[in-house]
């Protein structure tokens, strides 16, 4: 009796359970949508379990899955059919609630961000990814990272003025 099917599945189950949140949250924060991010998350364990890709270590599998996750969440925001059914403005997505008031305020600033924006700060602060890390994840320099952290945080800090800092 063949086991690899059995081994080939468990193996994908320890990979989901271990890079799951990351992989759901930066999809979320891609698309800016739950429903999509659900099928971003899909498709890019199905892509790495059909690939049979081999890692050279878990930072490769780790760069791999982020880079997958943004390559497939940009596809999905910029199909023409999703552009010519539902506007994103015109979506009903339940909104992510956290425990905590607070948090829910600084997600939905994070979430207001422009995407070149968002995306670092949710890699560094959500993921806390490395500037290297998130720059090779995205496609970009590390100091355009460092860039859009800093200006990603002075928006966040005039957005959240009042509710969460008393400046």
């Amino acid at each position: 009796m063949n086991d690899q099917p059995q081994r080939a599945s468990g193996e994908m189950d320890q990979l989901i359970d271990r890079y799951q949140n990351m992989v759901y949250g930066l999809a979320l924060a891609k698309t800016n949508s739950p429903a999509d991010a659900d099928d971003v998350f899909q498709e890019v364990f199905l892509a790495c379990f059909q690939s049979g890709k081999i890692f050279r270590d878990e930072e490769h599998r780790k760069a791999w899955l982020l880079r997958t996750t943004v390559n497939m969440s940009r596809r999905i925001t910029a199909s023409t059919w999703r552009k010519k059914t539902v506007p994103l403005s015109d979506r009903e997505d339940s909104p992510v609630l956290f425990r905590e008031p607070d948090e829910n305020l600084v997600w939905e600033a994070v979430q207001a961000l422009e995407e070149r924006y968002r995306l670092p700060i949710y890699l560094f602060y959500f993921q806390e990814l490395s500037t290297q890390e998130i720059a090779k994840a995205l496609g970009i320099r590390p100091g355009a990272v460092r860039m859009r952290l800093s200006r990603g945080r002075d928006m966040l800090r005039e957005k959240l003025k009042g509710d969460i800092f008393d400046e």
